[in-house]
């Protein structure tokens, strides 16, 4: 409602219109009476002459007072109109600004004025010096300039230099041409929410996209609705290739489920899906995931989408074989540690072993939990390894093991290192506790760990430590280390025979002998098959039906590979014949058969097959080329865990292994390479994780004739026993490896022979030389300085043409039979060799040799 005052004020003028169109209706009420009486008086002639002008006068004040009075009333109603508008936008909270055509203030409120920082009679130009530089401003300009509506949200600096939103607004006035109405309205609390609304979800798309799992949303065809960054680069790809591709849900499945629909995840179909599963990326990567997925339906069931969510379990699958493997490296080395290990607290109670030491003391360890340490010690030793033990606990180190004796029936002597570690809980039973010894404070922390190192084992240890460092570096130099390795292998079985001499079985010292001569024996068996892998070995090549090799070869396939394990033998028909040394295809088919079994722990079937393989054009195996032509192929299958993908291109490499450490060389699969390709065959694998695996060796077939290797008459044998070892000839022993030539000489002598030393073929000949002395034998290594073995057999020949020479060499004796041709004076003795294979070879060369 208006105020009082406006509505007397308006009563008042309306009175006033009101008494103006009274008087002039009474002034044409006396005009018309006057005219009326000029007719009754003057006639009907004064009025023809009179009337007339009479009437015009009257007609014109009517007018001007209709117009007068119409023009008061419009303007007063237009007052009042503009009154109540002024009223009104005096009571908004939002600014107002009613302008003219030409920009000029006709109403402007308070609250614009307090908005914009104007003066009493702010207007347009006050807006205009706010947002001038606004791009939006300048549209809203122009939309009123064309008699539209248009708004922006417009930043601000207000008086007092605080930065405020404000929303400004224009539009036309209906009813006023060209009058336009700005409504400004503070939204700077309203700006500061949206901000930090789009903020949060920014923060959780952000999240969304970059969260450790992944996110989806297929509709019921498949099609991606919303991808999450971290799934997309799981599957090596932009989210938008996903949503805007052609890709579906079931091509990123290794294994989509069949009879499904597009937007199921399994077989087994449902609102609420959730299992393990393998997706493939772009770029081919698998990778294992649990997925939970949710489908959703609109409630007029046309129209559906899932919710998804992936976690890869790739990083979990790899901690979890990491703490499988951290669990299995303690297992092996505190359960099944070849030396006694145990734990005490600090007042010396035992409070965990493994089974090497309850061996040691031959107790059962539910024996041993819960005792003094110094209680399983004898008598005499317990005051010094309570007193090691003590000093250990003090923080003190000691650099020597201690020598002590255990109780037991067997009374071992085992050396005892101490160590102090973090508190230990003894975990022994109620009522067995011990005390802490004298002096030792209760509930004191700490305890140690104690090794017993059972001496008459420790040589042992020792070399199989070098053995292992020995074959870490042939795994290094493969066969090209094969002379020098040969060499020392020769002095190590050498001076153990020596020593064997002098130790008896019984002797302290036998044992630990034998263990280096049969550790020495097995390197010299690896450097045999890196001989194969690297080709240099020598071969006896025959004319050969496989079917018959693997006949003779399956009753000791079928001890090799045990009685869990079923074997097949498939022959194929009309096999053609091969030429290739037996032994050495015997050799690869036996590793192939170990390997196979290894590879079932569990037990499962061998499968062994020949075919013929006839290849008319270049044939691609895995790596390896068949080249055209014809060929006899063993395949080896297996049941057994099969090969990962990514060790395939390196199962034939030596010292490659996919087996625990101890349970293998790596050298079995590569001798069967080296053996095939020497042999001028191929082989080859084939393998998926899970379902076995079929080793493939491929010979070329023997176009020759055949021809019967049996010649009829026994041979004889190779290693006839000599009972007499001993001689008195005059032997040249020419080796420039310091350790060979002494074992050897000593060997000699030892069975009574006249030994002369050369270190080269340079020293060698100044012993041949030598007036008035008779040498019987000459034995030479080959590769030597200055004069190699070959130039001094030479130079020996033109001066002594029947002197008898043993060659001594790492290398394969066909190499040296190249250089030197058909010689009945030459032999061959292949390093390493024993004492016995010395002094026998020597006794049967200058007793007539074979």
């Amino acid at each position: 409602m208006l105020p009082s005052s406006s509505r007397s004020d308006d009563d008042r003028r309306g009175a006033g219109l009101r008494g103006s169109a009274l008087a002039a209706a009474i002034g044409n009420a006396v005009i018309a009476l006057l005219w009326a009486l000029a007719l009754v008086a003057g006639g009907y002639g004064l009025a023809l002459a009179h009337g007339p002008p009479l009437v015009v006068v009257a007609a014109a004040f009517t007018i001007a007072t209709l117009a007068t009075f119409l023009r008061r009333q419009l303007g007063g109603r237009r007052r009042r109109e503009r009154r109540l508008l002024a009223d009104t936008l005096a009571t908004l909270g939002q600014g107002r600004l009613i302008c003219d055509g030409r920009g000029r203030t006709l109403l402007v409120n308070e609250a614009f004025r307090r908005l914009v920082g104007g003066a009493e009679r702010c207007g347009l130009t006050d807006l205009v010096r706010c947002f001038d530089r606004e791009p939006a401003f300048r549209r809203l300009t122009a939309a009123a300039d064309a008699g539209d509506a248009a708004a922006a949200d417009l930043a601000a600096t207000v008086p007092e230099g605080s930065a405020r939103w404000l929303r400004v607004q224009v539009q036309p006035v209906a009813g006023w041409p060209g009058a336009v109405r700005w409504s400004v309205e503070d939204i700077s609390e309203r700006h500061g929410f949206e901000q930090q609304v789009r903020a949060e979800q920014e923060r959780l798309r952000d999240f969304i996209d970059h969260a450790p799992v992944g996110f989806f949303s297929v509709d019921r065809h498949g099609r991606f609705l919303f991808v999450n960054q971290t799934l997309a680069a799981w599957l090596g790809c932009a989210p938008s290739d996903l949503v805007n591709g052609a890709c579906r849900l079931h091509g990123i499945l290794a294994s989509p489920p069949a009879g499904a629909a597009a937007y199921d995840l399994f077989e087994d179909s449902g609102t609420d899906q959730q299992g393990e599963l393998t997706m493939v990326g772009r770029d081919g990567r698998r990778f294992r995931a649990v997925v939970a997925q949710s489908v959703v339906r609109s409630a007029d069931g046309h129209s559906l989408h899932t919710r998804s969510v992936v976690r890869d379990l790739t990083v979990e699958r790899a901690w979890q074989e990491a703490l499988r493997l951290s669990e299995q490296r303690f297992h092996r080395s505190f359960e099944d540690a070849p030396i006694g290990i145990a734990l005490v607290d600090p007042a010396g109670v035992l409070a965990e072993c493994n089974a090497a030491f309850a061996a040691l003391v031959d107790l059962p360890r539910s024996e041993l939990i819960g005792r003094l340490v110094a209680d399983l010690l004898r008598g005499e030793d317990r005051a010094a390894v309570i007193g090691r033990l003590t000093g250990v606990e003090d923080g003190k180190d000691p650099a020597k093991p201690l020598e002590v004796r255990l109780i037991g029936g067997r009374h071992l002597t085992a050396q005892l290192f101490a160590q102090r570690i973090a508190g230990i809980d003894t975990g022994q039973p109620d009522g067995q506790a011990a005390g802490p010894p004298e002096g030792q404070a209760a509930g004191q922390t700490g305890g140690m760990i104690l090794h017993f190192i059972d001496t008459t084992e420790q040589k042992k240890l020792e070399v199989q430590f070098i053995q292992s460092q020995k074959m870490q570096a042939v795994g290094q130099l493969a066969g090209g280390v094969a002379h020098d390795f040969n060499n020392l292998l020769t002095a190590m079985i050498g001076f153990c025979d020596l020593l064997l001499l002098r130790h008896k079985p019984g002797d302290q010292s036998f044992a630990d002998i034998m263990q280096i001569k049969q550790n020495a024996n097995r390197a010299a068996n690896l450097v045999r098959q890196l001989l194969a892998f690297s080709r240099q070995q020598t071969l006896q090549p025959r004319v050969l039906d496989v079917s018959e090799v693997l006949d003779e070869l399956s009753n000791l396939l079928r001890r090799l590979i045990g009685e869990n394990i079923e074997l097949r033998v498939l022959h194929g028909r009309d096999l053609g014949l091969v030429r290739v040394d037996q032994g050495q295809l015997e050799q690869a088919i036996i590793n192939l058969a170990v390997n196979a079994r290894d590879a079932m722990p569990g037990g499962g079937q061998l499968t062994i097959v020949t075919s013929n393989l006839s290849a008319s054009a270049p044939l691609q195996r895995g790596h390896e080329q068949i080249p055209p032509g014809d060929y006899v192929m063993i395949e080896v299958i297996d049941t057994g865990i099969g090969i990962p993908e990514e060790n395939l291109p390196r199962i034939f490499e030596p010292f490659f292994s996919t087996k625990e450490v101890g349970s293998g060389t790596g050298l079995g699969l590569s001798t069967v390479y080296g053996i095939m390709r020497q042999t001028g065959g191929l082989a080859f694998v084939e393998s998926t994780v899970g379902e076995g695996a079929k080793f493939s060796v491929v010979l070329p077939c023997y176009q020759g004739e055949a021809v019967n290797a049996d010649t009829g008459a026994l041979p004889e044998p190779r290693d006839r026993l000599i009972a007499d070892l001993t001689g008195s000839e005059t032997v040249l022993l020419v080796e420039d490896e310091d350790a060979v030539r002494v074992f050897s000489a000593r060997a000699l002598r030892n069975k009574g022979y006249q030994v002369l030393e050369a270190k080269s073929g340079v020293g060698a000949l100044a012993h041949l030389e030598a007036p008035d002395r008779e040498i019987h034998l000459l034995i030479t290594d080959v590769v030597m300085p200055q004069m190699d073995g070959t130039e001094l057999y030479q130079r020996v020949r033109s001066s002594h043409a029947d002197m008898k020479v043993i060659f001594i060499s790492g290398y394969t004796e066909d190499r040296i039979r190249d250089q030197l041709g058909s010689d009945d004076l030459v032999y061959f003795l292949p390093k390493p060799f024993s004492l016995k294979q010395l002094t026998g070879k020597v006794k049967e060369v200058l007793r007539g040799g074979n």
